[in-house]
């Protein structure tokens, strides 16, 4: 190709590479619904990516082409091993080869965390939540901070599911501040459970999906599994518990050592929150910032930061949270 800029043609070189796919699965796993991760590709680069049978055809300036080939490489290497490849993974993975982790990523998320009642297989989708999946089996209590996204409650349920079907915990308790944003509680109809129910619904999502609505149901009626607001642990001591706190940002210094405070022999605890996400009335300390300050030097408590590089939702959603990131700081 010649581009002619001030009366000088500059020649620009194209490569053209094929690339041949495993089997009908991996192709159809690593081109994404309707060709969704391919489309996605292109659109992140300036390579053109064609899907033909088990062919993917790559045409582009040779440093990008040799790139895509990499990271194609790498989704494929995860399709074969049963990831099941989504936009966020196809972000992931081009960042990942830029930065030369893709091999540590391959290793690291082939590892089956949990299998869910449909058998979803379960595993760490990124650096970030590997390091947090680590942080969970090695401590007994774990701070989960970071931003929207980043599956700090999903796992933390997850973990806390596997422990109870290992008999390591006899029950699990899943509690949240109702602090509202920007709602009165008092305005909402019904009675206290069914006024903070909506703000407990994401904890019973990561519920369902895990256990099933049945199970999870079951449980939830013999008291083996407990959602509650936080303002209920007060005045108990919980053993042989797997406890979690989220959106642990909204709970004051008093409430963070309250809770602290209830867990018992036998159990652990994780506190998950995002510090960028504060719903509290201005001028209130958030306990999660504070507790950082208290407990970064005791032996046992770990804090497990994940960032917008671990963001598993839509590629929009760290964009978004750069967006903002760029905006207050």
């Amino acid at each position: 190709m010649h581009n002619s800029r001030g009366g000088i043609n500059l020649l620009t070189t194209s490569m053209q590479k094929v690339i041949t796919l495993k089997d009908n699965q991996v192709a159809g796993n690593l081109f994404g619904k309707y060709d969704e991760n391919l489309k996605l590709m292109e659109n992140m680069t300036d390579i053109k990516i064609t899907g033909r049978g088990l062919e993917l055809h790559l045409a582009g300036e040779p440093a990008g082409v040799e790139r895509m080939i990499e990271v194609i490489n790498h989704l494929a290497g995860l399709a074969e091993v049963g990831v099941q490849l989504t936009p966020g993974d196809v972000d992931y993975a081009l960042e990942a080869v830029t930065k030369k982790t893709a091999g540590e990523i391959t290793q690291a998320l082939s590892e089956v965390v949990f299998v869910t009642h449909r058998g979803k297989q379960i595993k760490a989708k990124t650096l970030g939540q590997k390091k947090y999946l680590e942080s969970l089996k090695k401590f007994d209590i774990v701070f989960g901070i970071g931003p929207a996204g980043t599956g700090k409650t999903y796992l933390a349920v997850v973990n806390a599911v596997a422990a109870l079907k290992n008999k390591e915990v006899s029950r699990i308790i899943l509690a949240r501040p109702a602090v509202e944003a920007g709602e009165k509680l008092g305005f909402l109809p019904g009675d206290l459970q069914e006024k903070v129910n909506p703000y407990l619904r994401p904890l019973y999502d990561g519920l369902y999906d895990v256990l099933g609505a049945e199970t999870a149901q079951k449980y939830m009626e013999r008291n083996i599994i407990e959602v509650a607001p936080l303002a209920y642990m007060r005045g108990r001591t919980l053993d042989d518990s797997f406890i979690i706190l989220d959106e642990a940002q909204n709970t004051s210094p008093e409430q963070m050592k309250m809770f602290l405070t209830r867990i018992g022999f036998g159990s652990r605890a994780v506190i998950t929150g995002d510090i960028t996400q504060v719903d509290l009335p201005k001028g209130s300390s958030s306990g999660l910032i504070h507790v950082q300050k208290v407990l970064n030097d005791v032996s046992g408590i770990d804090f497990c930061y994940l960032t917008d590089q671990d963001v598993v939702r839509h590629p929009l959603v760290k964009l978004i949270v750069q967006a903002y990131e760029r905006q207050e700081g």
